[in-house]
């Protein structure tokens, strides 16, 4: 099954709140989730919320999980993934495995 860590968005019209998922990426936008990572609220004030959880999003990266470009700078924003111009699929997991290793 081909996976994507991608933002599934809720909310009402002008205030969207996104959940963060991993879903098949044959399924449609709103559909059934096979785990859930955490949420991002851009219109939170003060400041944006984001809350992943950094275990389970590394562990699906390293399962081979595709993030999506805009979780990726999300991951990025958290110090879960670094992201350097046009990074690919190896180069995430690459880095997942080598930051897993050195919280462990």
């Amino acid at each position: 099954m081909a996976t994507v860590i991608r933002l599934k968005r809720g909310g009402r019209t002008h205030a969207p709140c996104y959940r963060v998922v991993v879903m098949d990426s044959r399924s449609r936008a709103q559909g059934r989730e096979i785990d859930f990572l955490g949420y991002y609220h851009p219109c939170a004030k003060p400041a944006p919320v984001i809350e992943v959880d950094k275990a389970k999003a590394l562990d699906w990266l390293a399962k081979g999980a595709q993030a999506t470009d805009t979780v990726r700078s999300i991951f990025s924003t958290k110090g879960i993934v670094a992201v350097q111009g046009s990074t690919k699929k190896a180069k995430d997991v690459e880095d997942a495995t080598s930051q897993a290793a050195a919280a462990e």
